[in-house]
């Protein structure tokens, strides 16, 4: 698996300041239908939680297929779309619709797409209220990061192609990345419905970036579900609201706390107050999985959020000055873009503090 060993740096509808990206591809763990043929194959994972070194922990992993590939994905995705195993949350359906597996109409010449998983790790944010503190988690996704896809679309054209001269373009919000990750052979679909990547478990963020090179290489795989899987079920068991079906593995996504907590309105009523677990979205089928390790404890503190802060957003109390404050120290955190969405952080806190 080809990669980088530089070391590590630092889904009623889903929100317009939730981008497509955001949406599908890490936390909302409805992954297209998993096919009971799926082969076996599997890393790490055997025993209990083990030590991580993060310095051992690559930047990058990629794969590429030729376009070529694209017509027989997408049968492949148009297939999964119909079975009647996959979802059919009307909310979840509108969101997936747009995804294809089309070469845009102003990039004709694309060759190849080069699949990149990142590193990404959890953040916590600390809140006070009436002299109580509250460390809450912040699920990679939500926050910005440095390794984001300009940054990566630099290093496959730096590092990857190895030629300025070639023209690359960011597909990342448009294609079904999960399928195509595992397609091309650079991670393995898990029971969560997640993609591991060896060497960063299922905490990893993908990226796709057409571009008009061509690579020797085909690297298209067979869909393996990870060994591990077959004869465990902690994510199962941990699983707050209890989406996952026994004896398959796709998951009931209309379950999902995240398919709730992102979006605005009330939670529906037998979501229990305890399902909540992050300031949005949700990790607990990845923080109890053994595959994930070490990962799952690799983490950094955010900047603390005062008690006036706190009590403020409680209250609603959306003035510029507070949606400037959080933006920077909670790193753009999607809920303080605009008085628009901060309501659905108001309702968060107000779950996770009991307020």
């Amino acid at each position: 698996m080809k990669d980088s060993d530089a070391g590590i740096t630092p889904e009623c509808r889903v929100p317009s300041w939730l981008t497509r990206r955001e949406a599908l591809k890490q936390t909302l763990v409805a992954g297209l239908f998993l096919p009971r043929a799926f082969g076996q194959r599997g890393f790490g994972g055997r025993g209990g939680r083990r030590y991580v070194d993060p310095s051992q922990i690559p930047v990058y992993r990629y794969r590429t297929l030729p376009v070529s590939r694209f017509r027989e994905l997408q049968a492949e995705y148009d297939k999964s779309l119909a079975s009647p195993l996959y979802s059919r949350a009307k909310d979840f359906r509108d969101q997936v619709a747009p995804l294809s597996f089309k070469i845009p109409a102003d990039f004709p010449a694309a060759k190849s797409v080069v699949v990149v998983a990142a590193f990404a790790k959890s953040m916590y944010a600390r809140f006070t209220l009436d002299g109580a503190q509250f460390r809450l988690l912040v699920p990679p996704q939500y926050y910005a990061d440095d390794m984001n896809a300009a940054k990566l679309r630099g290093i496959v054209q730096k590092e990857i192609i190895k030629n300025t001269n070639n023209r690359i373009v960011d597909i990342s919000e448009s294609v079904p990345l999960k399928l195509l990750a595992a397609r091309s052979g650079l991670g393995l679909y898990g029971k969560n419905n997640l993609i591991f990547v060896d060497g960063m478990g299922s905490y990893n963020l993908l990226y796709a970036f057409l571009t008009d090179y061509a690579f020797a290489d085909d690297n298209w795989s067979q869909l393996y579900i990870l060994d591990h899987c077959r004869r465990c079920d902690r994510c199962d068991r941990s699983c707050p609201t209890a989406c996952f079906l026994r004896g398959s593995f796709p998951i009931n996504i209309d379950k999902c706390v995240t398919l709730y907590n992102e979006k605005p309105g009330a939670f529906p009523n037998w979501m229990l107050r305890s399902s909540h677990t992050a300031l949005i979205g949700c990790l607990r089928c990845q923080d109890s999985c053994p595959v994930d390790g070490g990962f799952a404890g690799i983490s950094e503190m955010l900047e603390d959020v005062s008690e006036d802060e706190t009590r403020k957003i409680l209250k609603g109390m959306a003035d510029d000055a507070l949606l400037k404050s959080l933006q920077r120290k909670l790193r753009q955190f999607p809920a303080t873009a605009s008085r628009e969405v901060f309501p659905i952080l108001t309702r968060n806190l107000s779950v996770l503090t009991r307020s």
